[in-house]
């Protein structure tokens, strides 16, 4: 394997870079100094594509002060979750400045509830039209999680990437996108390729990656152990062996059905309830660290799910259809009983 490692072209952008993508949405959680170390050390281990957005705080930020001398050797994406086309103008201008940059490579409609186009009436796809005219995004992209809008954006052939939840719990519909866009020459960038921490084994993660030529995964990197992680595959690439194979099917079993993928979207709650982490409980006391699920504090989160109003505000905002109200529930009465040692983890 050369330096470079196994690169990915993203569809008709053009754009080549190392099968391992930064997910910048954790280096919000830390300082400037731990983030820029950690971005500077993904940059010089050969990763070159770096994707954050308006909606992470003070990401782009970050990303600015740590890429701003060396801003064409990479690439970087961001995204807007603005329902205007003016309100996207000034997301625009503000992202370049925090970016310390007059581009940005891949501008993104952020998690749209609908696919934007020309003469939709809110002025979204004209406005990025007007920027990528005047130089200062290079590609337009969408991200989303609901499959009738990633579906809808391929079939238009407004759009040069896809970002979509993508792993290997994946179902043959969302292989079905991966396929669409490579027909249709449009990078897919695969948000939630761990699928939000349940996926504890990112070797058999980015060896499922690998069957699809077309694929560019994204990891969250908050600390630098991961990192290191994704920077080890670029001179060692996993491959899907017989074991791992054996490690994704036990994780498909267990895994399959409906289970919360905490993303967030869904949030916030009206009775204060952190839906995205509450409604998975079960499933990360038993796949990481239990310890730190076991705290005062996350007891009492957990104990505000009595509190549910069942308005149904989350169920109707899940891009996954769960019922998320009862999972809240299920995940409550197993977290007490973890708690009170009638069931193990």
């Amino acid at each position: 394997m050369n330096s470079e490692g196994v690169q990915v072209k993203l569809g008709s952008t053009g754009i080549v870079v190392n099968k391992n993508g930064f997910g910048a949405l954790p280096i919000q959680r830390i300082s400037d100094e731990a983030a820029v170390y950690l971005l500077k050390k993904a940059y010089e281990g050969g990763i070159r594509f770096f994707d954050t957005a308006r909606a992470y705080s003070d990401s782009e930020h970050k990303l600015g002060i740590a890429f701003e001398k060396i801003r064409e050797n990479l690439v970087i994406a961001t995204k807007s979750g603005a329902q205007t086309g003016e309100s996207m103008k000034k997301d625009l201008e503000t992202s370049l400045s925090m970016l310390r940059t007059d581009y940005v490579d891949i501008y993104q409609f952020h998690n749209p509830g609908f696919c934007p186009k020309p003469g939709d009436g809110s002025g979204l796809y004209e406005a990025a039209l007007e920027a990528k005219a005047e130089g200062k995004i290079r590609h337009i992209g969408i991200t989303n999680h609901r499959l009738g809008v990633a579906k809808e954006a391929i079939e238009s052939g407004l759009y040069e990437t896809l970002q979509f939840p993508f792993c290997y719990l994946a179902t043959e519909k969302e292989e079905a996108l991966v396929k669409g866009c490579l027909k249709a020459d449009m990078g897919f960038i695969a948000m939630k390729a761990l699928s939000g921490g349940l996926i504890t084994n990112s070797a058999a993660a980015y060896a499922h990656a690998s069957l699809f030529e077309n694929v560019l995964p994204i990891w969250g990197v908050q600390r630098e152990t991961e990192l290191d992680e994704f920077l080890s595959y670029i001179t060692d690439p996993p491959a899907m062996t017989e074991e791992m194979q054996k490690v994704i099917e036990a994780d498909r079993k267990e895994l399959s059905g409906g289970f919360c993928r905490g993303c967030g979207y869904c949030m916030p709650c009206p009775a204060g309830i952190e839906i995205n982490n509450c409604a998975r409980m079960s499933l990360l006391l038993r796949r990481s660290p239990s310890a730190g699920w076991l705290t005062k504090e996350v007891q009492e989160k957990m104990n505000k799910i009595e509190n549910c109003l069942h308005c149904g505000h989350c169920k109707s905002k899940c891009p996954y259809g769960l019922d998320t109200p009862s999972l809240l529930e299920k995940n409550l009465e197993d977290y007490r009983n973890v708690l009170e040692g009638k069931t193990c983890v």
